[in-house]
C-alpha cells in the first residue's frame, strides 16, 4: 500500500438496521488495500464497538479514518449526551443502555473495553451534554 486514503461515514442514530455498515465499509475496503488480516480484523471491531454506541447512545455521529502505511487512525465524533464517568464506563459490563436496546442483543457494557483491547491507542474526549469524541490508533505492522 502506498500514499495515505481517508474514508469518512455518517452514522444514523437509533437505526439498528444499518448499526455496522460503516465498519464493514471499512473492513472490505482495508482489504482492497492489502493490509494483513489480524489489522483489518483489529480496526473492524474497534470500529464497530464505536460505531454501535453511536446508534445505542448519541443519536449517530461522523467517523472519519485515516490510513497511511504505518497506521490506521480512526476518528468517532458525536453530539450525544456525552459521558458522565468515562473511567467508569471503560469498566466491562456497565452500560447505560435501555432495557429495549439490551433485549435486542446490544449494549452489554463491552463497547468501550472492546475498543481497547483492539486498538494500540485509544482516547476519549467526552463533554456532558456535548457529545464525545474517541481517537483510535492501530499499527499495521503489530499485525
Amino acid at each position: 500500500m502506498t500514499g495515505t486514503h481517508k474514508f469518512h461515514f455518517d452514522v444514523s442514530g437509533d437505526d439498528y438496521h444499518r448499526a455496522g455498515e460503516a465498519s464493514f465499509e471499512v473492513k472490505r475496503l482495508l482489504q482492497k488495500l492489502g493490509l494483513p488480516s489480524a489489522v483489518i480484523r483489529r480496526t473492524s471491531i474497534a470500529m464497530y464497538e464505536g460505531e454501535i454506541n453511536m446508534v445505542i447512545h448519541a443519536d449517530g455521529g461522523a467517523i472519519d479514518v485515516e490510513v497511511d502505511e504505518s497506521h490506521i487512525s480512526i476518528v468517532m465524533r458525536d453530539t450525544g449526551p456525552g459521558i458522565e464517568a468515562v473511567e467508569l464506563a471503560m469498566k466491562e459490563g456497565y452500560t447505560t443502555a435501555s432495557e429495549t436496546v439490551r433485549s435486542m442483543g446490544f449494549g452489554a457494557g463491552m463497547g468501550l473495553p472492546n475498543i481497547q483491547k483492539h486498538s494500540d491507542e485509544m482516547r476519549i474526549e467526552s463533554i456532558p451534554g456535548t457529545g464525545t469524541t474517541i481517537y483510535i490508533k492501530i499499527a499495521i505492522d503489530g499485525g
